[in-house]
């Protein structure tokens, strides 16, 4: 008997279950023209909406070190400068693209910190790698999106040759100045070294004059030394003093290489615009497809938008009705 009044009980329940669905649905449909009208309204709505909003296109450029050619002028300025201790061509393009992805990034914060923010985004493609950056640039239209990523890739692209050209300018004054330098105390030292033979000479004199050695003692002339100089006479002393008074200074080697070496550069002209920070791997491309607002999507979202608003006036609206005080 408990047993079946169990099932009994469950089945008043479906019962009771599938009835309110049925009336649910029995209720929307009786109520479609309010649903109709929340849908129509929230599809205008999202029309107008579409109409006013500011469209946003996505332009995208894969970019990557600059190769040989592009920096060969700025990498030879500094094989002429440093010579031996100048950086290998493969450091030199590291640097530059570093230098060039830290002013692009500089330049994206300043952009976004403006009074009407823009967004232009710096990203390596690889997390784990340095290179290809890829740089995307939001813009109102396909076309402005796609030509202001190129100019400020352009702008950064100048600002870095104009920085590199400066710093070489300043390099370059360093290193003259150093090289001078360096002659003006190699022709010191020879002056010095001259003058230090010529007082040397002139002593050698003096011994053999008070030694009366008028000509040479000695058979083999590399046979003397400093010591046994006036063992030459006075006549070859003399000689020797008015040969070293008009002789030029000897310099070594190295004299000549530091001269020019800085005849080189001092001769070093660098056109700012021969130097490149960058290479394309993908130019600025023509979104074809915009960010936002996305028609398709808009107009689903209001249509679901606006029958759910209009089903729960219905069912609001039928439940207030239905609605009895307990006495």
């Amino acid at each position: 008997m408990t047993q079946d009044n169990y099932n009994g009980s469950d089945a008043r329940r479906v019962d009771s279950e599938q009835i309110d669905l049925i009336d649910l649905v029995v209720q929307l449909w009786r109520g479609k023209v309010t649903i109709g009208a929340c849908v129509i309204i929230a599809i205008l709505l999202a029309t107008g909406y579409l109409f006013v909003a500011k469209e946003k296109w996505t332009s995208t450029a894969v970019i990557t070190q600059p190769d040989t050619a592009q920096i060969a002028t700025y990498s030879n300025a500094l094989n002429i400068i440093y010579g031996m201790s100048a950086p290998k061509v493969s450091d030199v393009q590291e640097r530059v693209i570093d230098r060039f992805n830290s002013s692009l990034s500089a330049l994206s914060e300043s952009l976004n910190n403006q009074e009407q923010p823009e967004k232009l985004t710096v990203e390596p493609i690889v997390k784990t790698e340095k290179v290809p950056l890829q740089v995307t640039y939001e813009g109102q239209t396909a076309e402005a999106a796609q030509q202001q990523l190129a100019r400020y890739i352009q702008h950064v692209d100048e600002q870095i040759a104009k920085e590199l050209d400066v710093d070489l300018n300043d390099n370059i004054k360093l290193q003259i100045d150093t090289l001078s330098d360096s002659l003006k105390t190699q022709e010191t030292v020879a002056q010095e070294q001259k003058d230090l033979r010529i007082k040397q000479i002139q002593e050698a004199l003096k011994f053999a004059e008070q030694a009366n050695i008028t000509k040479p003692q000695v058979q083999q002339t590399q046979d003397v030394t400093q010591d046994t100089l006036f063992l030459l006479g006075s006549d070859a002393l003399n000689s020797m003093i008015q040969n070293e008074s008009t002789r030029p200074l000897v310099f070594s080697p190295a004299y000549y290489q530091t001269k020019q070496t800085l005849l080189d550069i001092q001769n070093l002209k660098i056109d700012p615009t021969t130097i490149h920070a960058y290479r394309y791997v993908m130019k600025p491309d023509l979104p074809i497809r915009r960010d936002s607002p996305k028609r398709a999507l808009t107009l689903v979202l209001a249509v679901l938008l606006g029958g759910m608003i209009g089903a729960g006036v219905v069912l609001g609206r039928n439940a207030i009705r239905s609605y009895h005080p307990k006495p």
